[in-house]
């Protein structure tokens, strides 16, 4: 098990590699539920704004 894990030599680089990997990833989908949740209270202000104004 140690020598799959140190991945004859390499395994500092792919297990760095997989762990900034993993790190971008859950960063863009926490930004991206972020972003989402931002426009969507964005659009409900425009809806009431839109609602309120006489046309």
């Amino acid at each position: 098990m140690m020598e799959f894990l140190a991945m004859g030599g390499h395994g500092l680089f792919v297990w760095g590699s997989y762990g900034v990997t993993l790190l971008v990833l859950l960063g863009e989908m926490i930004w991206l539920r972020r972003r989402r949740l931002a426009l969507r209270r964005q659009l409900a202000r425009l809806a009431r704004l839109q609602g309120d104004s006489p046309s």
